[in-house]
């Protein structure tokens, strides 16, 4: 659950601000990304946990509302559901704090559990606020039977392991890049040497989104950069989670990485013009709308 605070600005270190309100927004990375692409129409089945608190069934049935399979989400007893404290600025910016929750007892023996589901799909979907240990076991399943994994590295703690970068599709932010190569990430034109470096270190590809910057990707041998589409921000928080989950989605429907980025970029950059999480998801139609804009009306660089 995202509790979103709305203030002027970011608290900085010391700092106690007045914030102009609260709000409970179901959330969780793996959930967003579930939910945007499941609006993109694909047949999602989430695996996770949620806790025995009171918001462990207010986002399960969030997850059913929005058709998702749920079968392999289980409820952790005596334990709290993920929780996520997002303060958002005046410009649309944010920070965030996790608390993981039930999240850190999603296990490998989920993942085998499940195993049939991760096998029969087309994509499997990851990110880092589950176990690494966890990570791995699917990634291993889902490499053994020839299904596509895009590794979602967020949040980064610490040393990644090299089995984490064995994916056909490393996603990560900005800084989330930095973090992974231990140096700053400062424009496009150090991202481009970026997804170079990231994909010498396993993933097949790799695509570093900017923000209004826009998005780089490539893999060892070469890489190229993608514009941002110009809107009026609001709200960040979930822009990442509906690029990642609607590339997902196009990526597998087309098997061309350039026009799936250029659909991820449009859901990105919905989201990113309406304020929480999942409820600013852009449906399928939206995205290819204003995808199919940049093909017709201004081009990409």
């Amino acid at each position: 659950m995202d509790l979103m605070v709305q203030c002027d600005h970011l608290p900085r270190p010391g700092e106690t601000l007045l914030a102009d309100r609260c709000l409970e927004v179901p959330g969780g990375k793996g959930a967003n990304q579930a939910v945007a692409a499941a609006r993109c129409d694909a047949a999602v089945h989430m695996i996770g946990r949620v806790g025995d608190d009171a918001f462990g069934p207010r986002l399960l049935e969030q997850l059913r509302v929005e058709g998702l399979n749920i079968a392999g989400v289980a409820t952790s007893l005596r334990t709290s559901s993920g929780l996520a404290i997002v303060s958002v600025d005046r410009n649309g910016e944010n920070s965030i704090v996790v608390v993981p929750g039930a999240n850190g007892l999603v296990s490998e023996a989920d993942v085998d559990a499940h195993r049939q589901v991760i096998i029969d799909s087309d994509v499997l979907l990851l990110q880092l606020e589950i176990p690494l240990s966890t990570c791995i076991a699917a990634i291993r399943l889902a490499r053994n039977a020839g299904v596509r994994v895009i590794m979602n590295p967020a949040p980064v703690n610490g040393s990644v392991k090299a089995e984490i970068l064995d994916v056909d599709l490393l996603c990560p932010n900005q800084t989330e890049a930095a973090m992974l190569l231990g140096r700053a990430i400062e424009n496009p034109e150090d991202a481009l040497i970026a997804v170079c470096e990231l994909a010498n270190r396993g993933p097949r590809n790799v695509i570093i989104t900017l923000g209004s910057d826009g998005v780089v990707w490539g893999d060892s041998e070469q890489s190229q950069w993608m514009k941002a589409f110009s809107i009026a921000s609001v709200d960040t928080t979930a822009a990442g989670d509906a690029f990642v989950g609607s590339l997902a989605v196009f990526w597998a429907e087309s098997g061309n990485l350039e026009i799936a980025i250029r659909h991820a970029c449009a859901a990105g950059a919905i989201a990113a013009t309406r304020h929480g999480a999942q409820p600013s998801l852009p449906y399928r139609d939206e995205v290819i709308s204003l995808a199919q804009f940049a093909v017709d009306g201004p081009k990409y660089n």
